[in-house]
């Protein structure tokens, strides 16, 4: 059965022992607004709104707004579940006997190729081909590292675990992606290379930004950024991208805290690293100037009080042709389309969803914000629009408003 925002407002605020009032009072919103949403007077709020509820409830956004369809398609085809039981493997426990290998593990040429590969289909939006071949792929790194036990294995086998844990976020289990980063920093540990490390707290800020655990995943971010600050004469590219992605890492739950002075402390200093290091891919990730730029964007609509008007402005420096990954640039297109939908432009939010969704159909279907964007636009539409109607019904948004 499905619930209502209202109805798992309601669930979590009682769970916890708190009135509407206290409720209130934490997520920094009206309690008018918390008891239409309980009520089912209201069907949803502004992001921000929604936002400030999960933090106070201490759930993931996710969770409030209801997990994308899809990803209960990827459960009941076996995928997800799938790639729970390789990230969570009991055989790799200390002390637990394992099954025994029964096949050839690939050399480290043919074990490369396969991450190159995966983190190609990770960055292009598919999604549900990753969540088939990961399973397989991780157990195959597991075996390459036992039979070859080299550097550049275990360098790998972090990658691929840093694939696990970014799509099991993606897909609304970051418990799986925790799991995934510990073994992604274990294997990286394994191949000597503080570098990969840094990107291991990358990918960890992330999850526990996805755990609605925001002091935490600036910390950890911040903290390894200043570790690993390169000396600027001598700084190479790898290094100048993995100090700076560490910042765009803390800038996030920076902002989603309101310290938007702070977030944009880091973004210069990320910006500073990139203009030195011109565009570069390092470990899975790319990094930019434009990189920079584009979650100057995400970071004004971020916290309690969103500057919509701010974002739009920062978005006109954003060529978004200089965007080298899909994801990204859909990532981004939908923080404009936030932006605009908040501003006033209906229309225009609407036109540059339905572009974000044809250029990247699984993708958008895993995006909270889109749902909960799409929400908000079905409350606060005045006569019934077809096109929008569409659009939540593929996103699993129930347009019975």
């Amino acid at each position: 059965m499905n619930t209502s925002i209202g109805d798992r407002i309601r669930a979590l605020r009682e769970f916890r022992d708190i009135t509407q009032e206290q409720l209130a009072q934490r997520a920094s919103v009206s309690v008018d607004t918390i008891r239409k949403l309980e009520q089912g007077v209201r069907e949803s709020a502004r992001i921000n709104t929604l936002r400030g509820l999960a933090r106070a409830l201490d759930v993931q956004l996710e969770r409030l707004v209801g997990q994308p369809t899809v990803t209960q398609q990827l459960t009941d085809d076996g995928g997800l579940l799938a790639l729970r039981d390789a990230i969570q493997d009991p055989g790799s426990l200390p002390g637990v006997l394992d099954d025994d290998n029964l096949e050839d593990p690939p050399s480290p040429t043919e074990w490369a190729e396969q991450v190159q590969a995966a983190t190609h289909t990770y960055w292009t939006g598919g999604y549900s081909e990753l969540a088939g071949t990961l399973p397989s792929l991780l157990r195959d790194g597991q075996a390459a590292a036992r039979e070859h036990d080299t550097e550049t294995v275990w360098t790998h086998l972090a990658l691929a675990y840093q694939l696990a844990a970014s799509l099991s976020a993606q897909a609304g289990h970051p418990d799986w992606a925790y799991t995934a980063v510990e073994k992604q920093l274990a294997a990286a540990a394994r191949a000597s290379d503080p570098l990969l490390e840094g990107m291991g707290v990358s990918t960890l800020s992330w999850v526990l930004l996805r755990q609605g655990r925001w002091e935490q995943a600036q910390s950890v971010a911040e903290r390894k950024a200043d570790a690993l600050e390169p000396a600027r004469r001598r700084a190479t590219a790898e290094q100048l991208a993995v100090y700076g992605n560490l910042l765009i890492a803390a800038a996030t739950p920076a902002a989603r805290s309101d310290s938007h002075d702070k977030a944009m402390e880091l973004l210069t200093l990320a910006e500073s690293a990139a203009v030195q290091s011109g565009p570069v891919r390092a470990y899975g990730s790319a990094f930019s100037v434009t990189d920079v730029r584009t979650q100057r964007v995400n970071i004004s609509l971020a916290g309690t009080a969103g500057q919509p008007d701010a974002a739009l402005t920062a978005s006109g420096e954003v060529d978004l042709t200089e965007i080298s990954r899909p994801v990204h640039s859909a990532s981004y297109r939908l923080d404009v389309a936030q932006a605009m939908y908040q501003t006033g432009d209906s229309a225009g939010a609407l036109e540059l969803l339905l572009e974000v969704e044809a250029d990247q159909p699984e993708w958008i279907r895993f995006q909270a914000l889109a749902a909960a964007t799409v929400r908000e636009m079905l409350e606060a539409e005045r006569r019934r629009n077809s096109t929008l109607r569409g659009l939540a019904s593929r996103l699993g948004v129930d347009p019975a408003l």
